[in-house]
C-alpha cells in the first residue's frame, strides 16, 4: 500500500496528447437531433468528455508502444503469440488459451460450444452483449444478483455477488438439469461496477462442482475486482492484486475476457480453458470464424501490447490511483446533489436518474433523458442503464415492464482524463441538479429487435431539453 499524502498524483506522466472539441450549445442540440437523440450515434469529434464506455478507450503506455514495435505478424506461431500466451498462462493458470479480437467474440465461441438450446446460463448479471450471445446460442440467460444489490445507497462492500441461496435453489430444483453454465462477472458491470468477493466465488465453485455444472468467469475487469477485494475483504488485505486475480481464475473452470478493459489496449480478448475437449471444440470454431489459433483476429503488435498491459494493470500504484480518481469524482457528483450507487466502484459510476428526475415516469426514460441533458449542457457522452436498455417493450415500442432502477453509467477510460476533466463533469451535473424539472422525457421512434440501446432512435416528448449555461 502506498503511503504519503492523502491525494497522491497518478503514477505516470503524460507524453502524448490530442485536442478535444468544444461545440456550442446550438451545435450540440443539432448534433443530438441528427443522431436520433441517441448518444451512440454521435460522432467522436462532437464529444468533449466521452464517458460512454471504458472498453478500448484507454491510453497505452510507452512500454506497450515499445513492445508493439516488436510485433511478429507471422500467420502462425508468431513470437508475439508465445509472449502473450505465456503471460496469460502465468496470470490465470489455464493450460489452454485462445486469443480473440474482443470479448463478445469469445462469448460467441464459448457459448455456442458449451451451451445447448433450452439450457440456462446463470449469472450475477449478464451484460448486454453477453445476454444477446446466450440467447443466440438458444439458451436462457438468468440473472441472480445478491439481495444487497437492490439497495443502491448502502455501503455493502460486495454487491456484485451472485445470490448463493437462489443459485442453490435452481441447481437442486426441477430446472437443475437445464443449467448449462454459471457465469460470474467480475466486477459486476450491470449492477453498478460492484465487486465480487472471493468468498462468493469459492461458494459458487463448491456448488457447481457438487452439481457438475461448468463455472466460468467473465473477467473483463479482473484487476479492478482484485483491488477491491484487497481493500474490502480482510482475508486478502496482504495479497497483491495479481495474486488475488490468479486465485480467482483458479477457482473457475475457465474464463472469457474482453482485454479492452483490464488488458489496457484498444482491442483484444481471450478464452481460458481447462477442459481438453472443450478447448478442441472452441479452437475449431475460432479458426473457422476469427483466425488461426495463434492470432485469433489480432495483429502481432496487438498481442505485444496485451502482454505488456497485463503486467501493468495489476500494479498496485496504478490500481490505487485509478480507484482514488473514481472515488473523488463520485464525491464531487454527490456534493453536487446527484446520488450514485454506493460504494463507488472503479471503472464506472452510476447516477440515480430516477431519484434526480422524479417528474419523469419510467416510460419517459429518465436515465436516457439525463444522459442527453449531459450532452446538451456540456458535451458529455454517457450511457443509460434503465428502462430504455432493460425495460420490456411491446411491438409499438411502448414500455410494458420498467427496469428496477433508472441509471446512467459514467464509464471512466483508463489513463485518459485528469481531475480537471472530472471537475467539469461534476459542474455540469450540478447545474442540472439545480433545475432538474427542465429535463424532458423521450419516446422511441424506431428500434431494432436485439440490443435496442445501440441503434434506437428517439425524439423529445415536448419542445426538447434546453441547453444550459455551460458552453
Amino acid at each position: 500500500m502506498l503511503t504519503g499524502p492523502a491525494k497522491l498524483p497518478p503514477p505516470y506522466r503524460i507524453k502524448v496528447v490530442e485536442p478535444i472539441p468544444f461545440l456550442s450549445a446550438d451545435e450540440r442540440r443539432l448534433a443530438l437531433a441528427e443522431a436520433g437523440h441517441n448518444p451512440f450515434n454521435l460522432r467522436a469529434d462532437q464529444i468533449t468528455i466521452d464517458l460512454l464506455s471504458d472498453s478500448g478507450t484507454g491510453a497505452t503506455s510507452a512500454a506497450q508502444e515499445a513492445a508493439a514495435a516488436l510485433g511478429d505478424e507471422s500467420y502462425a506461431g508468431a513470437r508475439s503469440w508465445f509472449r502473450f500466451r505465456d503471460e496469460v498462462r502465468d496470470l490465470t493458470g489455464y493450460p489452454h488459451i485462445l486469443p480473440v479480437h474482443q470479448g463478445r467474440a469469445g462469448e460467441r465461441i464459448l457459448f455456442s460450444s458449451l451451451l445447448k438450446p433450452g439450457q440456462i446460463c446463470i449469472s450475477n448479471t449478464h451484460f448486454d452483449t453477453t445476454h444477446a450471445n446466450v440467447k443466440l446460442a438458444g439458451a436462457e440467460p438468468r440473472d441472480l444478483p445478491c439481495p444487497e444489490a437492490a439497495d443502491l445507497d448502502s455501503d455493502e462492500p460486495f454487491k456484485g455477488n451472485i445470490d448463493l441461496a437462489a443459485l442453490e435453489r435452481v441447481l437442486t430444483g426441477p430446472e437443475g438439469h437445464r443449467v448449462g453454465l454459471v457465469l460470474v462477472t467480475i466486477t459486476n458491470n450491470g449492477l453498478g461496477a460492484q465487486p465480487v468477493s472471493m468468498a462468493n466465488l469459492e461458494a459458487v465453485r463448491e456448488l457447481c462442482q457438487r452439481h457438475a455444472v461448468p463455472f466460468f468467469l467473465d473477467a473483463a475487469r479482473f484487476a479492478e475486482n482484485a483491488w477491491l477485494v484487497r481493500e474490502r475483504e480482510p482475508a486478502y488485505s496482504d495479497w497483491t492484486p495479481r495474486q488475488i486475480a490468479t486465485r480467482a481464475f483458479q477457482l473457475a473452470d475457465g474464463c472469457v475476457v474482453s482485454l479492452k478493459k483490464d488488458g489496457l489496449t484498444a482491442i483484444g480478448g481471450l478464452i481460458g480453458l481447462r477442459d481438453d475437449e472443450l478447448h478442441a471444440t472452441c479452437e475449431a470454431n475460432l479458426i473457422a470464424t476469427e483466425g488461426f489459433s495463434t492470432y485469433g483476429g489480432l495483429a502481432g503488435h496487438d498481442l505485444e501490447r496485451l502482454a505488456q498491459g497485463l503486467k501493468e494493470v495489476v500494479d498496485p500504484a496504478y490500481l490505487q490511483s485509478r480507484a482514488a480518481s473514481t472515488a473523488r469524482l463520485a464525491q464531487m457528483i454527490n456534493d453536487a446533489g446527484v446520488d450514485t450507487i454506493q460504494p463507488p466502484g472503479i471503472h464506472a459510476l452510476y447516477l440515480n436518474a430516477g431519484r434526480l428526475l422524479p417528474h419523469l415516469a419510467p416510460h419517459e426514460f429518465p436515465g436516457h433523458s439525463l444522459g442527453c441533458q449531459l450532452y446538451l449542457d456540456g458535451g458529455i457522452r454517457c450511457a443509460e442503464l434503465g428502462s430504455l436498455y432493460l425495460g420490456g417493450m411491446d411491438d409499438e415500442h411502448r414500455l410494458v415492464t420498467p427496469a428496477p432502477f433508472e441509471l446512467v453509467r459514467l464509464a471512466i477510460p483508463r489513463r485518459v482524463y485528469t481531475d480537471a476533466h472530472f471537475e467539469y463533469v461534476a459542474s455540469v451535473l450540478a447545474d442540472i441538479a439545480k433545475e432538474p424539472e427542465r429535463v424532458r422525457g423521450y419516446r422511441i421512434v424506431s428500434s431494432p429487435p436485439l440490443l435496442r440501446h445501440f441503434k434506437v432512435r428517439l425524439e423529445p416528448l415536448a419542445a426538447g431539453p434546453t441547453a444550459g449555461a455551460v458552453a
